[in-house]
């Protein structure tokens, strides 16, 4: 069992990448109890009060909550040299004693007593988080040490706060981690045929995987 640190929620900013008007990776706690539900619409957030820039890459059903585990947070900030507080990658949810890097896809988590959450791949760095951490090769970097974070989509909505305990309910009968699926993604394209041992994936997941493995997505 794991524990939700934070709840994370946008502060919109100019995207100092320039890749769109405004961004909401500037993500901040709050005390508050905050509604969880399944977004309908394509860039929407699962959590109240949240907010996203780029509706290609963030939000919608698939990627309705993102979550980063403390533990990696700190790994970091020993990296980095500098303290990063919950919130600082741009995650939903901030949380302790669970291994989000080997999450399985499916894998389902309850938070507090109700919500369910079901992991369905990994964060892919982009030019604006680049640009909101601006560290020198950000993206290369993030992408070596390959603990992503995972997307999540929502079954069963309801209210989370900080404090929650976070239970693994379900885990799949198949070996594909968000930390092979992210590694199969960026810098080991031979684990690519792995990812369809998780049958049914995400439809953006299995496109992806298709066009990198060279096959022509359905």
């Amino acid at each position: 069992m794991g524990r939700l640190l934070s709840v994370n929620l946008a502060v919109p900013r100019p995207d100092a990448s320039r890749s769109r008007e405004l961004t909401g990776i500037d993500k901040h706690p709050t005390v508050a109890p905050v509604l969880v539900s399944a977004p309908n619409a394509k860039g929407n957030s699962g959590l109240g009060g949240d907010t996203i820039g780029s509706d290609v890459h963030h939000g919608g059903p698939d990627q309705a909550v993102y979550a980063y585990a403390r533990e990696d947070l700190d790994a970091w900030a020993a990296e980095l040299g500098r303290p990063l507080r919950e919130g600082t990658f741009g995650e939903n949810l901030t949380t302790a004693g669970l291994d989000v890097t080997g999450a399985l896809l499916g894998e389902r988590w309850r938070i507090g007593d109700t919500v369910e959450l079901e992991v369905t791949y990994p964060r892919i760095p982009c030019k604006t988080f680049q640009a909101w951490m601006a560290e020198q090769g950000w993206v290369k970097r993030f992408t070596a040490k390959a603990t992503p974070g995972a997307y999540l989509r929502v079954v069963v909505p309801g209210e989370i706060q900080a404090g929650d305990p976070v239970t693994v309910v379900h885990r799949p009968g198949h070996d594909v981690t968000i930390g092979v699926t992210f590694r199969a993604l960026t810098l080991a394209p031979e684990l690519l045929p792995r990812l369809f041992a998780a049958e049914p994936l995400p439809d953006k997941l299995r496109q992806s995987a298709l066009r990198r493995s060279g096959e022509r997505p359905q």
